[in-house]
């Protein structure tokens, strides 16, 4: 299978998914067998929203459209324009899936498949109803991607290399079963952001989105911001009170409350806006419906700062760095944990 129709096809597949981004999803009729998935994707749909109670409709369309937006194939070309792919036997990759935000592996799916490598997954218990259906399509496509993917719910057997993702607890079980085999093996990260005080009423509301988002369960999601000392609160609470309609949502509510129960009875200070709990704290990973925060006087030791905590970190927020609200929106080449997995699949060939 050439190099260009594995571009064709997942840019086919992403024509697909840009249909279910939207609140009412209509059928197009210019899409490759739509007639014969598109129901069978709203219903995929619907089980991962009763099966997750995280994942919401809103987040299923976001992650839809997301994917669909970096699927196009000017987007596809321009990731691999700084690879050289080669025909050469594949690979079996066993790839072991979070289930955090809805399709969280889908970019290792993509990544095994278009270098030329045989796809072996085992799925979250979390996130399971999505990526096997959109293999399906995707097969449908490109019917020489039948033998290149499998999933398994068993022990995995007979694989070549591992792309593991979990927690810092999970990685060591990782590290010692897999650690004779090549490998990425990713651990918890977080994304936090900088903040001067000159930002405008627009760009808080994104910084928002870069909160609230997946209801800060993702690991790009902002968990902690920093702030100049002295700081006024108040605009970025007014800025946070877009995302009001979260406290409808009963497991985030009840998280706020168990979070919000739990500092006040241990006497600490808290800023509260009744959905979202600031909290002064030197750590990085924040609890749901909770975002740290520090003060600083000088920038560039922040800066610092973060640079001696990089493996601890997904991405930066800020004017200077990843733009306000784009956090969620990866681009193709905006690699889990800076670790280009494109370059780690091709030396397997």
């Amino acid at each position: 299978m050439q190099l260009q129709q594995r571009i064709n096809a997942f840019s086919t597949l992403g024509r697909f998914l840009g249909q279910f981004g939207e609140e009412n999803a209509e059928m197009k009729q210019d899409i490759p067998f739509n007639s014969e998935f598109f129901f069978g994707m709203k219903d995929r749909l619907q089980a991962a929203q009763h099966h997750n109670g995280w994942f919401t409709p809103e987040n299923l369309r976001f992650a839809c459209k997301s994917w669909s937006e970096a699927l196009s194939e000017a987007h596809i070309k321009t990731w691999l324009s700084a690879y050289t792919i080669k025909d050469t036997s594949p690979s079996t990759v066993a790839v072991i899936m979070a289930g955090n935000i809805p399709l969280v592996g889908f970019h290792d799916f993509l990544s095994v498949l278009i270098s030329g490598h045989r796809f072996l997954g085992k799925l979250s218990s979390n996130d399971r109803q999505l990526l096997p259906y959109l293999a399906s399509y995707l097969v449908a496509v490109a019917p020489e991607f039948e033998d290149m993917i499998a999933f398994s719910e068993e022990k995995l057997q007979d694989f070549d290399a591992v792309i593991a993702t979990g927690s810092d607890n999970t990685a060591r079980y990782f590290d010692y079963y897999f650690g004779k085999y090549p490998h990425i093996i990713r651990k918890n990260r977080n994304a936090v952001a900088m903040l001067t005080g000159d930002e405008t009423p627009e760009q808080l509301e994104l910084l928002a989105n870069d909160i609230f988002r997946y209801f800060g369960l993702g690991c790009r999601n902002v968990s902690k911001i920093y702030v100049p000392e002295g700081y006024d609160f108040d605009p970025f609470f007014k800025a946070m009170y877009s995302w009001k309609d979260i406290i409808n949502h009963t497991k985030y509510i009840n998280n706020y409350d168990y979070n919000k129960a739990v500092y006040l009875m241990s006497g600490m200070d808290l800023l509260d806006n009744e959905f979202l709990l600031l909290k002064k704290d030197e750590g990085f990973s924040s609890p749901i419906s909770v975002v740290f925060w520090e003060s600083y006087t000088d920038a560039s030791e922040v800066r610092a700062t973060l640079a001696e905590q990089r493996d601890h970190l997904q991405c930066i927020v800020s004017i200077d760095d990843i733009p306000f609200g784009e956090g969620q929106t990866p681009r193709l080449w905006d690699y889990a944990d800076g670790v280009d997995t494109l370059s780690f699949l091709l030396k397997l060939s």
